[in-house]
């Protein structure tokens, strides 16, 4: 073979390499599952989440464990109350708004995704002698009525009844269940979040305060002075919460303007799949099952 031929083959077997490669580029091969996971390896951006302060213990594990396997995501969560997590969604001042109760009918125009279930129960001091009070009780307490624990069988102290602020979900599950308006409501102290609620009440032997199961569950387990009364003779607590029979009870939700995309969707699949069942479990909430 001549040296001339040589080189004329080399060129034409450049010429079909190129032109395979190019063939390839034009026709790429199906996206596989391995191919997703390297480009969802590669989401970056900061997402930001607010709202229900519920919500939000939990949801903070949940970025913790959303970032460690999404090193380029920050995730900022920050509470306020559900009515900021809606209002922030709505304006796009937040990616996720974070809702401790279900949506009302002027804010179907959300994207809801529902990640665990809650209850909401009454809390005394531990010391306090009363173990059971009926719902017309509690009515009274709230709304100035009874005004001494001795009148529902107590000691003879004033109560100090604890409230939480307008915006808050959990002042309108408890309010929606007795059939309470706001004003009606008469308050000695008005607290923001559980934790605050949980505090005020353990450090006052007088006050009756209403505050989310799993938050109340989780820290009496930690040795917080309080204890959970049983609403209608069901006893407050998640394992009746998952199974029912509580008659307070609620889901905890991430709410968005349209529907999601890139790294916030990525974060609600995240919270919504069963990988974060065990964070969910911990801070004594319920998981929801597919």
């Amino acid at each position: 073979m001549t040296d001339r031929r040589r080189y004329v083959l080399m060129l034409w077997s450049l010429v079909l390499l190129i032109g395979g490669c190019a063939k390839g580029v034009e026709n790429p091969p199906p996206t596989t599952k391995a191919d997703a996971g390297a480009a969802d390896s590669q989401l970056s951006g900061t997402i930001e989440v607010t709202g229900a302060s519920t919500i939000g213990p939990l949801m903070t594990e949940i970025a913790k464990r959303f970032e460690s396997q999404h090193p380029k995501v920050r995730v900022n969560v920050q509470m306020g109350g559900t009515s900021r997590g809606i209002a922030d969604a709505r304006k796009g001042l937040a990616d996720i708004g974070m809702a401790s109760r279900d949506l009302k009918d002027d804010e179907n125009d959300l994207q809801r995704f529902k990640i665990a279930r809650d209850g909401v129960c009454i809390i005394l001091h531990e010391t306090n002698p009363i173990s059971e009070l009926s719902d017309e009780q509690i009515i009274e307490i709230y709304t100035g009525k009874t005004k001494n624990w001795k009148q529902v069988g107590g000691s003879d102290a004033p109560i100090t009844v604890v409230n939480k602020a307008e915006g808050r979900s959990t002042l309108e599950v408890f309010a929606g269940y007795f059939k309470l308006k706001n004003p009606d409501i008469q308050a000695d102290v008005v607290i923001g979040d559980n934790e605050q609620g949980v505090k005020t009440v353990a450090g006052n032997p007088n006050a009756i305060g209403y505050v989310s199961i799993g938050t109340a569950e989780y820290d009496r387990h930690s040795g917080v002075s309080i204890k959970l009364l049983p609403i209608k003779g069901t006893e407050a607590s998640t394992k009746n919460v998952a199974n029912g029979s509580f008659p307070i009870s609620r889901t905890l939700n991430l709410v968005t303007k349209d529907e999601p995309q890139g790294a916030a969707k990525a974060l609600i699949d995240f919270a919504q799949s069963p990988a974060v069942h065990d964070l969910i479990k911990e801070l004594s909430f319920v998981p929801i099952e597919p």
